[in-house]
Parts: C-alpha cells; sequence; structure tokens
C-alpha cells in the first residue's frame, strides 16, 4: 500500500490550556510520526472536559485515519479520558488481570510504598472492553488501541517518559505493520547570524523552480534559521535521490551563514568540531550565568571535550578566579572587551583548556547606562595564541537576551575553531 497517512494530536489537560505545563508530548510524537512517513495535519489541545473531548475525537476522525491522544488517563477524579473513551466507543470498563498483575508489581516490587495499594491505583487496570491493551513497562495506565471504521484512534498516558516508551516500543511497531506510509524525507540546513526576511531574498529564485511536490519551509529562532526540504513518495531512496541536488544548491546559496547541514543544535556541531580535533573548551560566563555550560553539558558525552565553567558573576570572582585586574575592571568596567579578554586567558589558564569563551553583559530589564545600554554583550573567544571579540547590541527581555547571547557566543566558538585550529 502506498497510502498518504494524515494524523492527529490530541493532548487533554486544563494544565495545557492555561500553561502550568508544556505540551512537550506533541512534538516527541510528531518527530517519530514523521519518521516514518506519518504526516500530523493537526495538534488539539481539550480541557478535561467531557463533551469537549468527544467533540474533538468527533473532528479529528474526519480530518484524519490516525488519532494519538495522550492524557487523562492517571488515577484521580479529573481523570475522564478512559470512561469517556469507552463510551463512545459502545464498550463498558473491565479489569484487564495482565494490567493488574503489572499495577501490582509496581506497587509491591518496584514502589515499595507501606500499606495497601489504593483503589484508585488498582482501578488503573480497567481498561475499555472494546480496545487493545498496550503494555506501559514505565507506569500504571496502560495504553489503549481503537479502531472506528478505517480509523485508528490510539490513547497514551500523558506522563511524557511514559508515553514516549509506549511510542516507542509499541504504536510506532503496530504502524509499520498495519498502516502502508508513503516516505517523507527532510534535509535540514542551519543558518546562523542572518534574518529570515534577508535568508529568503537569497533563495527568491530558488524557491520558485522547486517542483510543487518539494518544499522549503523557514524555522526561525534566535538568531538562526532552519530552512528545511521536504518530499514525499513511495520509495525513501528514490526520494532521497531527488532532493540531493536541491538540498545541496540550497546550501550554496546560503554558505556565508551556513552552520550545519543536519537539523541539530549549535552546542551539538561544536563538540563535534572538538572531538574531531581531539580538543577541549571551557567557559567564563558572567551575563549567561552558567546557561552556556548548560547546552554543553546537555549533550551526551560532552565531559570527552568540555573542561568546566567559571561563573564570575561578581566582580570579586573575575579578579580572584579568573585574574581580572582591578585596574581594568575600573578603567573599563566589568562589560567591556578588555574585561571578556582576561577573562578568556584566565580560564584557559585555570581550566586547561584549547579553547574558552567568555561573556559579560547587562540583560536588563535595569542596569544599564547611556553609554552601556541594556542588551549591551562582550563575548571573547581564544587560545594560547590569539583572543577575538563581539560585541552585541540586543533588544529583547532578560531571558532572550541570555539565550541569544549564549548562541552568539557559541557560534563565535564555532568560527573561532575553524579558522585557528
Amino acid at each position: 500500500m502506498n497510502n498518504t497517512i494524515n494524523a492527529s494530536i490530541i493532548t487533554i489537560g486544563d494544565e495545557l490550556l492555561i500553561g502550568q505545563t508544556v505540551d512537550t508530548n506533541s512534538a516527541f510524537i510528531g518527530q517519530e510520526l514523521n519518521k516514518i512517513g506519518i504526516w500530523v495535519r493537526r495538534r488539539v489541545a481539550v480541557g478535561d472536559v467531557w463533551n469537549d473531548i468527544w467533540k474533538a475525537l468527533d473532528e479529528e476522525s474526519r480530518e484524519s485515519k490516525l488519532i494519538i491522544i495522550t492524557g487523562g488517563l492517571g488515577p484521580t477524579a479529573d481523570d475522564i479520558t478512559k470512561p469517556l473513551l469507552a463510551e463512545y466507543f459502545g464498550g463498558k470498563l473491565v479489569v484487564d488481570e495482565k494490567v493488574l498483575a503489572h499495577v501490582k508489581y509496581l506497587f509491591e516490587k518496584v514502589y515499595r510504598r507501606p500499606g495497601p495499594i489504593l483503589e484508585r491505583n488498582l482501578k488503573q487496570a480497567e481498561v475499555p472492553n472494546v480496545a487493545a491493551v498496550l503494555h506501559n513497562a514505565w507506569g500504571s495506565a496502560p495504553g489503549m488501541l481503537f479502531k472506528k471504521k478505517d480509523t485508528v484512534f490510539i490513547s497514551l498516558p500523558g506522563v511524557p517518559h511514559e508515553m514516549k516508551g509506549l511510542m516507542t516500543n509499541e504504536v510506532i511497531p503496530y504502524l509499520l505493520k498495519n498502516m502502508g506510509v508513503q516516505a517523507i524525507v527532510h534535509r535540514t540546513a542551519f543558518t546562523f547570524g542572518q534574518g529570515e526576511s534577508m535568508i529568503a531574498e537569497k533563495l527568491i529564485d530558488f524557491e520558485a523552480r522547486l517542483p510543487l511536490h518539494i518544499k522549503l519551509a523557514y524555522l526561525p529562532g534566535y538568531g538562526m534559521v532552519k530552512l528545511r526540504l521536504t518530499s514525499r513518495g513511495e520509495h525513501k531512496e528514490a526520494v532521497e535521490q531527488e532532493l540531493l541536488p536541491y538540498f545541496e544548491e540550497l546550501k550554496g546559496l546560503v554558505k556565508e551563514f551556513l552552520v550545519a547541514d543536519e537539523d541539530e543544535p549549535l552546542e551539538v556541531v561544536v563538540g563535534k568540531l572538538l572531538l574531531a580535533r581531539k580538543q577541549t573548551m571551557a567557559t567564563a560566563e558572567s551575563c549567561t550565568g552558567g546557561y552556556i555550560a548548560h547546552l554543553i553539558t546537555g549533550i551526551p558525552g560532552s565531559s570527552d571535550y568540555y573542561k568546566g565553567s567559571i561563573v564570575s558573576y561578581a566582580n570579586q570572582v573575575k579578579q580572584d578566579l579568573l585574574g581580572v585586574q582591578q585596574r581594568t575592571l575600573t578603567q573599563h568596567g566589568a562589560v567591556s572587551e578588555e574585561t571578556v579578554k582576561e577573562m578568556v586567558q584566565g580560564a584557559l589558564q585555570q581550566l586547561k583548556a584549547d579553547y574558552a569563551v567568555a561573556t559579560s553583559g547587562i540583560m536588563g530589564p535595569g542596569g544599564g547606562t547611556e553609554q552601556k545600554p541594556v542588551g549591551t554583550v562582550w563575548i571573547a573567544v581564544g587560545n594560547k595564541d590569539k583572543v577575538a571579540t563581539l560585541k552585541l547590541n540586543l533588544r529583547f527581555d532578560r531571558q532572550r537576551n541570555i539565550t541569544t547571547a549564549a548562541l552568539n557566543a557559541l557560534n563565535f566558538l564555532r568560527k573561532f575553531i575553524l579558522t585557528n585550529s
């Protein structure tokens, strides 16, 4: 079969609508479905309201052949998804003995909570008798699969690690076996240092020449623009071969700003450069407060190239740990080219790294002056032979200023490594 399968994702929970919980489940589900050629057409969030959930199921089943539902499967009274699904599909709740045994195992052997298992926890073993049960090895709420005419409905727990486990081990294998799909191929170029409109201006003619079935998407971020080419077809290898020359042309048109030809963040790109050269780096952060270190250490294996950080928020720490001179701070201030240069030199000496990056700035909302307004940031990168500096004049809120400064620092370091290895 070579059908194009469209999917809808329904997330359930008042906490999603009021912003108390950020919906990361939809992003993961969309990525996983796309890998196997299923296109997510719609994403819908509804609260813990019976009629709203019912209406969403009706509406999405008219749009998509696959409906993925997350949330509302917990043991408390506001978790209404399971009884609603039983009624929606014309069934009733019954105890599934395998699920019951798993719930007892979790509470008695894994959680080891004192006292008897609560009745509300045992009720997790109740499932609609019209559902196929998907084993949840990571929690007590099972996944459930329903069919209505030619549409498949899959209900998953809202707890992210449980949902991910079920998607990977139960849902994706089922879909691969039972739903014929087309191949969807993406190629992504990652650019940094130029805005979306300016990048688009460079690509006017290229975009106009693309075949109708190949789409170009612009995905802007803080200082970056990702350019994604997408095509689909019956055979993945053929789609990839057709897409390749267009992608190579795209990269050539934006080569001045190209960071990577994969969809990966700057901290990964920098890490790969260092690993390839068997070199190391360190950070000396003031205004970014350790955020650069946070990004780097979020990558598995970063200990192979990352030595550590000195978060020198106070001037005294800059002096005592990084060796910034008192007269430098007095004459030029903490937010200055001279200070970040000495921070880099101090980090190289103290942390014994091949490269170091330093930041100092005024992130706001207060603290600025006429000479150094809020958003003024100095960045320095260097090795034992050379130090280079970059000044930013940011205009955003505090958190965005911190993020933007950190990403610019990583990109500045990337370019320094490439030209000073």
